[in-house]
């Protein structure tokens, strides 16, 4: 694989690589590089945060008290901060880099969300467990999840009055897309899905009593049918495995889909629904590598953030300040807007948001000056506003300069440049690029990542 390829594996799969990564790979064949990266995903290491200051707090005791509720529901926001600040960190930093990167994908594929760390946590570890594993029994075990049941109010599905939410998602946005089920096989599966719930310790509950135990008919199949029998028949249809391929597609190849493509991946997902198999097929397949392809994908506020501290290790000293930033950038890790999660692509730029991306390397490596006020009436929306008044800030950020610069140590400038930089760099961004000097030194580090040819992976 040539160095462009192998960057381009690596933007895809992950966060981008250093210089002197990057001539470590160089000479080894398409198949040990893809080996490599799916031998180092393969360890499971879940993200952990330290919840015993909850263990003091009772079930009852929450209900009955309303202080004892309103200091349990600030303890549980302040881990649920943190464990976004923990979880930007393992993205950075892990060297699992295909399961982080797949279970930053799954987020937002099976979108659910809960204001009760302790379910967080577990929700968001399954994700990682299952994130390269077996699409049936990890579809499976999202639905028996706490996070789940509660978002799509499986909780208050019940056999007398069926609550439809879950059904219609699942079929909808987790496993066929619109269009293909009826209002029929919405309802059928409802009732096989009546009686999951979950206890105080977020374990998965089966109330048979609330169970609909009457024969249904899902997909023109009758049967007693529960709610593993309801997913088995939905992975016999052929626009499952599409559904998906089409999804993994756009998120790491194009957003521009090519039939073909996904037509070849379809063939493969649909023979065992094989995660790891399927992402094999695509990383090993040479349309994967067109020129097409490659530097195309508009990074994600995420991509974005961790891609920058991939090549600087970046400190935030305050976690406010750092969900803030997402918050300004409209990725907001465990606060997705809605079930359908977020858009991507184009939708990740607007007129505010361009603006904290572009000024981002500066407000991070050189301490700008910056001011994020609200926007409209809610406190968890923000703006980028003028930096020339009263209210500049800066953020409060530990750059490790020394790791950076021992990394880049001898590295050429057009070395540095081709490892940060993917899509074509037009004429002008050149011109200005030799205006710089040495581009290994730090004071251009910023400079580079804040071109629009930095936007792009």
């Amino acid at each position: 694989m040539n160095k462009k390829h192998i960057l381009h594996l690596y933007w895809r799969a992950g966060f981008g690589l250093l210089p002197k990564q990057l001539d470590l790979l160089v000479g080894k064949s398409k198949e040990q590089i893809i080996n490599d990266l799916f031998l180092e995903s393969k360890k499971i290491s879940p993200l952990r945060i330290n919840t015993t200051g909850l263990d003091a707090f009772k079930e009852e005791t929450i209900k009955k008290s309303p202080e004892v509720k309103k200091d349990y529901n600030i303890l549980n926001a302040n881990l649920m901060k943190k464990y976004n600040h923990i979880w930007v960190n393992r993205l950075a930093t892990s060297k699992e880099t295909l399961r982080e990167k797949m279970t930053l994908f799954w987020a937002n594929h099976f979108v659910a969300k809960d204001a009760r760390i302790k379910n967080v946590e577990q929700y968001n570890n399954l994700l990682r467990k299952h994130a390269l594993g077996d699409f049936r029994q990890f579809v499976k075990a999202v639905s028996k999840d706490s996070v789940m049941i509660q978002f799509l109010n499986l909780n208050q599905n019940n056999k007398s009055k069926p609550n439809e939410n879950f059904a219609r998602e699942l079929m909808e946005l987790f496993t066929l897309g619109t269009g293909h089920y009826s209002e029929r096989d919405i309802k059928e599966s409802a009732r096989a899905f009546t009686g999951y719930r979950f206890n105080f310790k977020s374990q998965f509950v089966f109330n048979e009593k609330q169970h609909d135990s009457e024969i249904k008919t899902f997909f023109e199949e009758k049967g007693n049918f529960e709610g593993d029998q309801i997913i088995d028949i939905i992975l016999k249809q052929k626009q499952c495995a599409r559904f998906i391929s089409e999804k993994i597609y756009k998120y790491f190849v194009s957003e521009d889909i090519n039939v073909s493509h996904v037509n070849l991946m379809t063939e493969v997902f649909y023979k065992d629904y094989n995660i790891e198999n399927l992402m094999r097929y695509i990383f090993g397949s040479d349309w994967f590598y067109n020129p097409e392809n490659i530097g195309t994908k508009i990074k994600s506020p995420i991509e974005l953030l961790v891609g920058i501290g991939r090549i600087i290790p970046i400190k935030f000293n305050k976690t406010n300040e750092l969900l803030k930033i997402q918050t300004v950038l409209d990725q907001k890790l465990l606060y997705p807007a809605n079930v359908a999660g977020w858009k991507g692509g184009r939708n990740w730029i607007n007129t505010n948001s361009i603006l904290v991306r572009i000024k981002l390397p500066t407000m991070l490596l050189e301490k700008e000056s910056f001011t994020i006020q609200p926007k409209g009436n809610f406190t968890d929306k923000f703006k980028l506003v003028s930096v020339k008044n009263k209210y500049q800030e800066k953020l409060d950020v530990r750059v490790d300069w020394k790791s950076y610069q021992k990394a880049v140590k001898k590295v050429s400038s057009n070395d540095l440049i081709f490892s940060l930089i993917l899509s074509e760099i037009n004429l002008g961004t050149q011109n200005y690029l030799k205006t710089l000097g040495r581009l290994t030194k730090r004071k251009n580090l910023s400079k580079i990542m804040s071109l629009p040819e930095y936007q792009m992976c």
